[in-house]
């Protein structure tokens, strides 16, 4: 039995009842991305994308070929924990986030355990601390920390001052910090480049607080299934019910091993995260990119269908969204699609479901867990 689980990350469509609460009114990653010229997304019009509850951005069609569903998220947060993590069973506290910077105690304990000087200290855009401080942090024994409107502490620092495995150091030792203010993620932004034309390179790690209970991923290891993690997903995870994981560069690396994976025979899970859509052009506010990549993943599901067997299932689901049309570079409360391809599915709408955790439950009756 195999069942593949892909994350689009971030392709929320819209429609989230209380989105005013995080300031997010009106947001719609789908609609903001389907204005593009660059928007082509054929099979996933057939699956039925466009057949899901309150979905305009496309149309829908007479006999889709997936089972489709429209997701309110549970959970009160709108980050990538919470979304994966209730989509595997579990739903999230909100997460304490620091909308003026990390408290000076903090810093302190970070400076003395690592050694290394901070800098900045504030909310901030990924690719505009780098542009503005980048610089001043090649210039010393220091880092750049920021947040964002996540729960996230994340460490920035030029890979030919501090090298990867030293960046990465430095993040384990603030996630124990971090556990003591109750922050979900540290995360590694290792850049490149010269002053002015700085970027950031694909070795971004995440070290994210464990789930707070068991998830489907723990139910499935225990009861002697594959569970192998594609991407960000084992970092998200801690690790925790998996029992293979690869990381990748990007959303065309995290395609091609989930390709490769489905040549492989196995018999569990796999499942994979594509970074892209999020990281790239989401926070960028890159609505072309942003199309461009939808497309070049719908074009991938050509093979990808082909490389199904009958009996196999597959996913296509998003953790929120990040709607690139808006001022805000930060994620956005939005509903997410879910379709389910092959195993059995095909044609049926679930309509509106309240919680992630509808796919968690599908999965394990697909598993025979329930």
């Amino acid at each position: 039995m195999r069942a593949f689980l892909t994350v689009l990350d971030s392709f929320g469509i819209g429609g989230a009842s209380d989105a005013a609460e995080f300031g997010d009114s009106g947001s719609d990653t789908l609609l903001a991305v389907s204005r593009s010229t660059l928007f082509r997304v054929p099979n996933l019009i057939k699956m039925g994308l466009g057949n899901i509850d309150n979905v305009s951005a496309v149309p829908k069609v007479d006999d889709p070929n997936a089972d489709v569903v429209r997701l309110k998220e549970k959970g009160k947060n709108k980050d990538t924990l919470s979304g994966h993590w209730e989509l595997t069973g579990v739903v999230a506290e909100p997460f304490r986030t620091f909308p003026d910077g990390f408290p000076e105690e903090l810093i302190d304990e970070f400076e003395r355990v690592t050694g290394y000087e901070v800098l900045v200290n504030a909310p901030y855009s990924g690719t505009s601390v780098i542009r503005d401080w980048g610089k001043k942090q090649t210039e010393g024994k220091r880092v750049i920390v920021y947040t964002s409107a996540d729960s996230v502490l994340q460490i920035a620092a030029h890979t030919d001052v501090v090298p990867l495995e030293e960046l990465y150091r430095i993040c384990s030792l603030a996630r124990k910090i971090a556990d003591g203010y109750g922050i979900a993620r540290v995360i590694a932004r290792p850049f490149s480049g010269s002053e002015g034309n700085y970027f950031r390179t694909p070795d971004r790690r995440d070290f994210s607080m464990p789930p707070p209970a068991p998830t489907l991923l723990d139910a499935l290891k225990e009861k002697g299934f594959d569970v192998i993690a594609v991407g960000k997903i084992n970092d998200i995870f801690c690790g925790r019910g998996i029992t293979e994981a690869v990381h990748t560069s990007g959303n065309a690396d995290g395609i091609t091993r989930l390709k490769e994976f489905m040549t492989r025979d196995f018999n569990g899970l796999c499942f994979v995260n594509l970074v892209d859509f999020d990281m790239l052009y989401g926070h960028r506010n890159d609505i072309n990119g942003y199309a461009a990549a939808l497309s070049a993943f719908d074009e991938s599901l050509d093979e990808i269908i082909k490389l199904l067997k009958p009996e196999d299932l597959f996913i296509i689901t998003a953790d929120h969204g990040c709607d690139p049309s808006t001022p805000s570079t930060d994620h956005s409360r939005e509903d997410v699609p879910a379709l389910f391809y092959g195993g059995g599915a095909g044609g049926h709408n679930f309509g509106t479901v309240s919680g992630f955790g509808f796919v968690a439950e599908k999965l394990k009756r697909f598993f025979g867990l329930q």
